[in-house]
């Protein structure tokens, strides 16, 4: 059976021509021809174009900035402050004196060093079941980081990777260096 070029069967695909279409009765038409060609003429533009971008999702705030600390938003690399919202998917950059507070909805905090770089990978939580999952990435530097209402009620769903390994936090406070 096909559909719009592509064999159900096999998953081959096939340029569409009017011998492709039929009508029910098994005869060839125009008709039936000129009639998908209007659903792809209708329908193709509109679902070829790209998916609207979801907006990113607020995670947390800037607590304390000090020095020269950057974050990377896609291809976009700006000054972070104080007060500034953190997003899932930052990336942050501190320089030579540079120090960075973040706190999370869920009252996690990262307190990261000088020359550090670290990434928000993903970031979920639900205040009213005080569930959720954190995946943050050290690459370069000095991170401290004191679990909050995630590992309370599921132990286990905060990660930290590093260039050598996966820390499984359980509810704690802790320091995690990584020298490049």
């Amino acid at each position: 059976m096909r559909d719009c070029g592509v064999d159900r069967k096999n998953g081959s695909v096939e340029p569409l021509t009017i011998a492709s279409f039929k009508h029910r009765n098994g005869t060839r038409t125009l008709g039936s021809a000129l009639a998908a060609l209007i659903v792809v003429c209708l329908v193709g533009p509109a679902s070829a174009q790209p998916a609207a971008k979801p907006a990113a999702k607020k995670i947390g705030k800037a607590v304390t900035v000090a020095g020269t600390v950057s974050v990377v938003r896609g291809k976009d690399k700006t000054s972070l402050k104080s007060g500034d919202e953190i997003l899932e998917h930052d990336l942050f950059e501190t320089g030579p004196k540079g120090k960075l507070a973040i706190t999370f909805t869920d009252k996690t905090a990262f307190a990261i060093g000088p020359n550090s770089r670290i990434a928000i990978d993903t970031y979920f939580f639900d205040p009213k079941k005080l569930k959720g999952n954190m995946l943050a990435r050290i690459k370069k530097g000095t991170m401290m980081v004191r679990t909050g209402q995630l590992t309370r009620q599921n132990p286990g769903s905060v990660r930290i990777k590093t260039p050598r390994t996966v820390l499984g936090v359980r509810g704690t406070t802790f320091i995690v260096s990584v020298d490049e």
